[in-house]
């Protein structure tokens, strides 16, 4: 389904299964079918029976790109899903979760003062949260030099992945010059539930143990491979699944 966000941007939505919602954020340069659906994630999740609410972000996949900054002020990601939670009618009972920049927009959400009943955050560390602003420049170089990185580098590599889900890559800078730090001090007023779920070989936002325990009540849940192989494997499901059914 496609739905109008706060600012007339149309949002594309994917839904899968039925039982207690589950809203999940993907990644940067990513959408809901590589993150979520492709490797099988979202399948199993729904099979467990959770109701599985995908949405693609402003600027990837099937959603809009709009052009111009005023598309993108601060917070823009979270401000979208606030207005998604309110067009569904999920009030509190409904788990919240995300990969990488998901996992950054989740928090976001939470510092702002949304409260699900619990939430994931996936392929994520402490620096990831409060800090990013270098994370994100480096981004931006890479879009601002698209089509001249040399084949292996770390920037050709990134651009390559762009290209699969991102329609307009000048409208993420703006994305990116929008993004919000959370200082600890917020974290440490979160006290839902949280699982702390990455890779045992990503560290492309820091320390996911720091931040479990930055968070008073979170659990660290490894899981093989690196920020861009975890998300493809079984063991990211399980994990989230031992955690849901913890609830």
């Amino acid at each position: 389904m496609q739905f109008t966000s706060f600012d007339g941007t149309r949002i594309n939505v994917t839904e899968m299964g039925e039982g207690q919602p589950l809203l999940l954020l993907h990644g940067l340069f990513s959408n809901a079918d590589t993150n979520w659906i492709r490797y099988g994630t979202a399948r199993r999740l729904a099979e467990a029976g959770w109701r599985l609410i995908l949405p693609d972000f402003r600027g990837h996949g099937a959603s809009d790109a709009p052009e111009g900054p005023e598309f993108w002020p601060a917070d823009v990601l979270a401000m979208d899903i606030e207005a998604l939670v309110q067009q569904l009618g999920l009030g509190t009972d409904f788990v919240l979760g995300g990969y990488s920049l998901g996992a950054r927009t989740s928090v976001r959400l939470l510092a702002r003062g949304l409260r699900p009943r619990a939430a994931i955050l996936a392929g994520m560390g402490l620096r990831g949260i409060t800090g990013g602003a270098e994370r994100g420049q480096w981004f931006i170089n890479m879009i601002d030099k698209r089509g001249t990185w040399q084949r292996g580098t770390p920037e050709f590599v990134a651009e390559a992945f762009m290209k699969s889900s991102v329609k307009n890559p000048d409208c993420i800078k703006d994305l990116l010059r929008g993004q919000q730090s959370t200082p600890p001090e917020v974290l440490a007023t979160l006290s839902l539930p949280i699982a702390v779920v990455c890779g045992a070989d990503d560290q492309d936002n820091g320390s996911a143990p720091d931040l479990a325990k930055a968070l008073p009540n979170a659990r660290y849940l490894e899981i093989p491979g690196t920020h861009m192989s975890a998300v493809t494997r079984p063991e990211l499901s399980a994990a989230m699944l031992d955690f849901l059914e913890a609830l």
